[in-house]
């Protein structure tokens, strides 16, 4: 998956089309998924050429989302780190890292909030990469992929192939949240499905998670920005 490098790195989705007759950017409105369309028989160089091309026009599509945390965070904001709430203040050096309850933001002020949000992702992939990983040899199988979206609507999913999605805002609830989340997700490689069976296996990997889906039923509203934040699977026909 390329990374569009700069304030902050922007993940991109390469899709060959054979209706593709051009290459084309396009910004999910529902969870900021960035996709570029390209012909089956163009080179990928040519389409990365094109995706610079178009980077403004790109960032300032991101930036200008609902709900956008380039938007809303500056020097002085208060944001939930792995649950626990750091103010953002400036900080000297070049890397952002935490001291006490302050979150220490080097740089321009004017970036601030595109500089959180790109710290908070890769911390995010950090943190659910170890757990999916830890929980996944628990149940002796493997993922194909670990992908984080801005997701709305849910807080992770596994499709049939193995490839799991998390919201990378899953870092800012507590860590036993972020890791429940996980155990739900691994626990479709083994059953993909809900059932009773289902449920047996996220009891023998992550026991008492009960209480970590009743967090997220009565304070997930915080941190994802929406009442309709959920874990779930993907079926085949998604």
């Amino acid at each position: 998956m390329p990374i569009l490098s700069g304030s902050p790195p922007v993940e991109v989705h390469l899709k060959r089309s054979a209706r593709a007759q051009r290459f084309s950017l396009r910004v999910s409105r529902l969870d900021g998924k960035v996709t570029l369309s390209m012909p089956l028989r163009a080179r990928e160089g040519e389409a990365l050429a094109f995706l610079k091309g178009n980077e403004d026009w790109l960032r300032e599509t991101l930036q200008a989302m609902p709900g956008s945390m380039v938007q809303r965070v500056s020097l002085g904001s208060m944001i939930p780190v792995e649950g626990k709430a750091l103010q953002i203040v400036a900080g000297p050096g070049r890397s952002i890292r935490t001291e006490g309850d302050r979150l220490l933001v080097p740089g321009d002020p004017a970036t601030v909030g595109a500089r959180v949000a790109a710290w908070l992702k890769v911390l995010a992939r950090d943190r659910l990469a170890a757990a999916s990983t830890r929980y996944a040899t628990m149940v002796g199988r493997r993922y194909s992929a670990l992908a984080l979206r801005d997701t709305r609507s849910r807080w992770g999913s596994c499709s049939p192939d193995g490839r799991l999605m998390y919201s990378w805002r899953l870092v800012m609830a507590p860590p036993a949240v972020l890791d429940y989340v996980a155990a739900h997700e691994v626990a479709h490689l083994v059953e993909l499905n809900h059932s009773a069976a289902y449920w047996a296996v996220v009891e023998r990997i992550y026991p008492g998670w009960q209480a970590q889906r009743a967090w997220l039923h009565a304070e997930g509203q915080a941190v994802c920005g929406s009442r309709s934040c959920m874990v779930s699977w993907t079926p085949a026909s998604h």
